[in-house]
């Protein structure tokens, strides 16, 4: 008898996506109603949106019910926005996120959660030779990428090819012994995610990956303080996970100083934490 389907939660990290955001979210569910039959969750998590994206969801949710939305009214930032909602993980056994412009076709995302079964985490990968790209990032995108690729490797060795690729799942169990270490509130989230994962030892697949770059990239209009702010970002965390951090807490004031002059989320901060002792997510 076959086992019955997972349940999934899809996250969409959502900020002023009133014009990109409506054939996405009905792309997915009407996809995964036809094409899946485990119980399919959308939900878009809004952080500080000033447009009618909230009313745009709120369109979809009364055609697809399984579409939903987490209205934030702080700009908490995309990392910010995923932290909320992988909070949700205990109500799916499955939770995944992809973007809001539907650079991941719910085809592409379907046969990444295919290979759920051999890894606690699966994650496409736009920088494996098997995967398609029907039209790729701006030269200047691509090498600041390479180059961001670099710096992590150098700092976490964790041998991930695409850290930044916006199509993830991951299962219940793993999110919610890491959940606590998720901490980076911009577009360096991925690699707190990741290696939040595998230094507790959870399994990340990266697979090959089906992906159209999108026009209207809000990274692009703010390339180069976004790219210094996710620097900063993987720095900081890389000295959490040190035996540093003990002495170098007094200076997070001056950090998150220093993210609001770059009108970027600072990193969350959870104040009495055990984790200066124990940051490996495990009991």
């Amino acid at each position: 008898m076959p086992k019955p389907a997972k349940s999934v939660l899809l996250l969409i990290p959502a900020y002023n996506e009133a014009e990109r955001i409506e054939p996405t979210l009905r792309e997915y569910a009407t996809y995964f109603r036809k094409n899946y039959d485990g119980k399919f969750e959308i939900l878009v998590v809004l952080n500080g949106c000033t447009d009618n994206t909230l009313e745009v969801v709120n369109r979809v949710h009364e055609d697809f019910p399984e579409v939903n939305a987490d209205d934030i009214a702080m700009p908490i930032g995309k990392g910010g926005a995923l932290i909320e909602g992988l909070r949700l993980a205990p109500s799916a056994d499955w939770i995944g996120y992809v973007d809001a412009d539907g650079a991941t076709s719910p085809e592409a995302f379907h046969k990444l959660m295919n290979h759920m079964d051999g890894a606690h985490c699966v994650i496409g990968s736009r920088w494996l030779r098997e995967s398609v790209l029907h039209q790729v990032q701006p030269f200047f995108r691509q090498f600041a990428s390479r180059c961001f690729h670099v710096i992590v490797q150098l700092l976490f060795w964790m041998n991930i090819k695409d850290t930044q690729c916006p199509a993830k799942i991951v299962r219940r169990e793993a999110v919610e012994k890491i959940h606590d270490h998720l901490r980076i509130a911009d577009l360096a989230f991925d690699v707190n995610l990741l290696y939040s994962l595998k230094h507790a030892d959870y399994t990340v697949l990266e697979l090959p990956v089906e992906w159209t770059d999108k026009v209207g990239s809000k990274v692009s209009s703010t390339f180069f303080r976004s790219s210094f702010v996710m620097f900063l970002s993987v720095v900081r965390l890389r000295l959490y996970y040190s035996p540093f951090y003990g002495s170098i807490r007094p200076l997070q004031e001056l950090g998150d100083w220093l993210y609001l002059k770059l009108h970027a989320p600072p990193p969350r901060r959870v104040e009495d934490e055990g984790a200066a002792g124990n940051k490996d997510g495990k009991s």
